[in-house]
C-alpha cells in the first residue's frame, strides 16, 4: 500500500508500528446519515452499549437504519425504548430536521473540503469537530485527517515516541506535517497501537 510505504519511509517508529500490525483494512460507512447517528449514539458510552442500542433502534425499522423522515415521524417514546437518551434523541432529531429542510446536504459532502464539511456538521447539535473528523475518515474516506483532540491518538504518540506528557496541538502539528498526506492512515495505526513493541 502506498500510504504504508510512505509512512514507513518518513518515520522509523511508525514503520515499526506498521510492521507489527500489518495491513489494516478499513470499510467505509456509505450511509452517511447512519454513520452520523451511530457516532451520536456512541458518545460517552462503551462500544458494546452503543452497538446494542443501535441494534434496538434498527429493530424498530425492520433491522435497518431509519431515514431522517422516518425518524422524525416516529413516536419519541418508541425511539426512547431503544435506549437512546433524551439528549442524544434531540441531537439525532436536529440532524434529521437539518437534512430534511436542506440545511445539511449529505450528498454534496463528497465535493467539499475537509474544513467545509467540519463547519457544516459543527452546526448540528451534539456533533463537534471530533465527530466530524470521524465522518471524514470513515464515511468520506479522507486520507489526511489527524484528530488532534482524540485522547487515544495523543496517548499513543506519547507512548510510542517517549514523550514526557501528552502532546499539545503544536507538537501534534509537527507529526501532522511529517505524515501528510496520509494522516488518517497514521491515525489508524496509532489507535491500534496496543501490543506494538516499544521502539528500540
Amino acid at each position: 500500500m502506498v500510504a504504508m510505504r510512505y509512512l514507513s519511509k518518513r518515520d522509523g517508529i511508525m514503520s515499526k508500528a506498521i510492521k507489527w500490525k500489518g495491513y489494516i483494512k478499513i470499510s467505509l460507512h456509505r450511509n452517511h446519515f447512519e454513520a452520523l447517528v451511530r457516532s451520536i449514539i456512541a458518545q460517552q458510552i462503551s462500544g458494546f452499549a452503543a452497538a446494542s442500542i443501535t441494534r434496538k433502534l434498527h429493530g424498530l425499522y425492520g433491522g435497518r437504519c431509519p431515514t431522517p423522515e422516518e425518524f422524525l415521524g416516529t413516536n419519541v417514546q418508541k425511539i426512547s425504548s431503544a435506549g437512546i437518551s433524551p439528549q442524544k434523541l434531540s441531537y439525532i432529531k436536529d440532524l434529521s430536521e437539518r437534512i430534511v429542510d436542506g440545511r445539511v446536504e449529505l450528498r454534496k459532502f463528497g465535493r467539499l473540503s475537509n474544513e467545509a464539511v467540519i463547519t457544516e456538521l459543527d452546526g448540528v447539535k451534539g456533533i463537534g469537530r471530533w465527530t466530524a473528523e470521524m465522518f471524514l475518515m470513515f464515511s468520506l474516506g479522507r486520507i489526511d485527517i489527524l484528530p488532534k483532540d482524540d485522547y487515544g491518538i495523543r496517548k499513543s504518540i506519547k507512548r510510542l515516541y517517549h514523550l514526557d506528557g501528552l502532546p499539545d496541538r503544536d507538537k501534534l502539528a509537527v507529526f501532522e506535517r511529517k505524515w501528510s498526506p496520509y494522516n488518517s492512515v497514521a491515525s489508524i495505526y496509532l489507535w491500534e497501537d496496543e501490543g506494538i513493541k516499544e521502539p528500540a
